[in-house]
């Protein structure tokens, strides 16, 4: 962790042109003054989901409540694949504001790829409510879908499936939102993708591993744009391993870690998160992301 300040100049007009990818964690979507007031829930971390779903399973005392592991023993001790995605799907279908991220990247007119591991829709949200077309591409763990996507056109009433190296969207003309580990489906509860478990992490690593996971339009992109990461941690392991696969398979080339430098923003990193982030290419600042977008929009 350093004591400069963000490129604000740089990144603002990174994100207002495509030139950023937006990486969305839990903590984006956790709420802002704004959010509260408008509604009458809040989003619960994934601590507060982890201790929820461990009273319903009566989950053993005095072992480490992850939230991969504790839905690992919901689904697989205590009540079953169903009831787990029946509780999550309660859990994320409340009426939660989005916040004032998801506000601003709805604002921007210029088509983004908005990167989230959230299962929440508060991103969706906002840009419908900005009028903004985009596309959805949802990572599924149905296995009755197979190793495939769920790829939403704009304004679709149905999503179609399609093998990661088959789609086809043009990332200059539309906004793509990619959600890595799946989402809550509002309108039918089936159609509910979650990589929650630790099994479904598993899961989605082996299709990184197999590059069926992101989509194949998505490598230039990921070799060429600044990353800015908003809300996330790095003492999760499981992003630790997606952030090394792309590093080895996009970032670096023949000669070398690329010259393409990324941001993350986090109010409370520790200095092995601080360590991790700087080992990756991407400059860490300690800031809350509401006072970060204050200084990213200023005048």
């Amino acid at each position: 962790m350093n004591g400069l300040e963000p490129p604000y100049p740089f990144i603002r007009k990174g994100l207002e042109t495509g030139r950023v990818i937006p990486f969305l964690g839990a903590g984006a979507s956790l709420g802002t003054a704004v959010a509260a007031a408008e509604s009458p829930h809040s989003l619960p971390t994934g601590r507060e989901l982890a201790e929820q779903l461990a009273r319903e399973s009566n989950f053993p005392e005095g072992e480490e409540q992850t939230l991969s592991s504790v839905a690992q023993y919901y689904e697989d001790v205590a009540a079953g694949r169903v009831a787990l995605y029946e509780q999550l799907h309660t859990v994320f279908t409340k009426e939660y504001a989005p916040g004032r991220i998801h506000r601003y990247l709805a604002g921007i007119d210029d088509p983004l790829l908005i990167v989230t591991t959230n299962y929440d829709d508060l991103l969706e949200r906002a840009l419908r409510d900005a009028g903004r077309p985009f596309d959805l591409v949802i990572h599924t763990t149905d296995p009755a879908l197979g190793e495939r996507l769920l790829w939403w056109e704009n304004d679709a009433d149905e999503p179609e499936l399609v093998v990661a190296n088959k789609l086809f969207v043009d990332l200059a003309e539309k906004t793509v939102v990619y959600k890595m580990h799946g989402a809550v489906d509002r309108v039918l509860a089936a159609r509910d993708q979650y990589v929650i478990t630790e099994d479904d992490y598993v899961d989605f690593l082996t299709r990184l591993i197999k590059q069926e996971a992101f989509p194949a339009i998505f490598a230039e992109p990921f070799q060429t744009r600044h990353f800015l990461f908003l809300g996330y941690g790095l003492g999760d392991w499981n992003l630790r391993v997606i952030l090394n696969r792309v590093d080895k398979d996009l970032r670096h080339g023949p000669d070398g870690p690329a010259s393409v430098r990324s941001w993350a923003i986090d109010a409370f990193p520790s200095d092995l998160e601080t360590r991790l982030w700087q080992g990756r290419g991407v400059e860490i600042y300690k800031l809350a992301i509401d006072d970060f977008l204050d200084r990213l929009t200023a005048d």
